[in-house]
């Protein structure tokens, strides 16, 4: 039997304890804050039509050319979603007017086709906000001031926010001709993809990673320079805005959001636990084309695998959030196993942690469960202590044990 057979996925990972436990505090948190701020949690399907992903993200990005699942079962070609704003637009748009002014917060999984590496995977997930409405630069100082909440909420604080601007959909030809020119001199400096996109998506050339690529960024104007006094207006609004509410940010002109549906603020928050390549989340304003319907929003998203990274690296890990031990039952005999199954029952109806082996096992087996179950205290029941109504209680810390009556069981534990 090959070894990988039970193995998830290329690029695709089993989430389990102790890490598990982790991911619950981090997505109880999330709740909360959001709840805090006034949003309300939806749940989209995964999958979509693909035109849904192709129109809001735009044709031309490397989301929707390589790196999406897609198939085709009948007429519609489907696809599971690379990212959760696309469908939660979808869903706002039916919703009317009301769509037009929600605030809305998930939790879900994403999937793309890329090369895995640390912190990215396949199949990941993301926590993310929308809230729809007309530009508005509080609104936009609001969403980065709420980002911020939340990473401090899980641990993350110190972190650092880079903000700039996409200008108004109007500037996009401006933008996108002076870029042009300004490239077409150091053209064969450029990586291979690069040159391909100074036609195709010109903005992508200034978030390159490559080395030579971002030498040449480094001598050509910001796309901020191109664009029209109010859309320079409206960065420094939100700018004072965040000033306001304390919080620290520093304008990168260059800072480019790859995907075609933001206009105005875009920002992105990185954080020193992940080392070189420390980016952690970002966000946006935005305007989605459903075809018959653009929806005007502002949000952003955080993945958990990233997030997870950085938590380690700072020295936070599941076991911190581990449930308390609980309680372990041994039963010497079928009477106390039955018995114990009741009082097991009691337990949890009380809402205490309990387990216990359902079939006859020696005492050293299950105390060697109850080891590692990570149990409190261990009760011990044989036909000895039915018959009197008592049991012995042994405290795996202290390794200290004492008989106690039946009836004293919830003032022992």
């Amino acid at each position: 039997m090959a070894s990988n057979e039970f193995q998830p996925l290329q690029g695709m990972s089993d989430i389990q304890a102790p890490e598990i436990y982790l991911w619950r505090m981090m997505e109880e948190r999330a709740r909360n804050v959001f709840t805090s701020y006034g949003y309300d949690e939806l749940r989209t399907p995964v999958l979509e039509k693909i035109t849904v992903f192709q129109r809001s993200l735009g044709e031309t990005t490397d989301v929707v050319k390589k790196e999406m699942y897609s198939f085709k079962p009948s007429k519609h070609e489907l696809a599971m979603r690379p990212e959760g704003t696309a469908g939660t637009m979808r869903h706002l748009a039916g919703r009317g007017e009301e769509g037009l002014n929600a605030r809305v917060f998930y939790i879900a999984p994403m999937f793309r086709y890329e090369r895995p590496q640390a912190g990215r995977k396949r199949q990941f997930h993301q926590v993310g906000v929308e809230a729809t409405g007309e530009p508005n630069p509080l609104a936009d100082a609001e969403a980065i001031a709420l980002q911020k909440s939340l990473l401090d909420a899980w641990g993350l604080t110190g972190s650092t926010i880079r903000v700039s601007t996409r200008g108004e959909p109007a500037d996009r030809p401006k933008v996108a001709e002076g870029l042009r020119e300004a490239l077409r001199p150091y053209e064969q400096e450029l990586c291979e993809d690069c040159q391909r996109r100074i036609d195709e998506n010109v903005l992508r050339v200034i978030d390159c990673k490559n080395e030579s690529c971002q030498k040449v960024v480094d001598r050509i104007p910001s796309p901020i320079e191109f664009m029209s006094e109010a859309s320079r207006s409206y960065l420094d609004q939100v700018i004072r805005a965040l000033e306001t509410m304390g919080v620290e940010v520093t304008v990168d002109p260059k800072l480019i959001r790859g995907l075609d549906y933001y206009v105005h603020t875009v920002w992105e928050i990185s954080h020193s636990a992940l080392g070189a390549q420390d980016a952690l989340a970002g966000g946006g304003r935005y305007l989605i084309d459903l075809g018959r319907k653009n929806i005007p929003g502002v949000g952003f998203a955080v993945g958990f695998e990233r997030a997870i990274m950085a938590l380690e690296a700072c020295g936070i890990t599941g076991e911190q959030f581990a449930p308390e031990g609980g309680i372990w039952l041994v039963s010497l005999g079928e009477r106390a196993l039955m018995e114990n199954m009741k009082l097991a029952a009691e337990l949890r109806a009380k809402g205490i942690r309990c387990g216990m082996e359902l079939a006859p096992k020696s005492m050293k087996a299950q105390m060697r469960k109850a080891s590692r179950s990570g149990a409190a205290k261990v009760i011990i029941r044989g036909d000895d202590e039915i018959a009197g109504e008592t049991l012995v209680i042994k405290d795996m810390e202290q390794g200290t044990q004492e008989n106690a009556p039946l009836a004293e069981l919830f003032e022992k534990i």
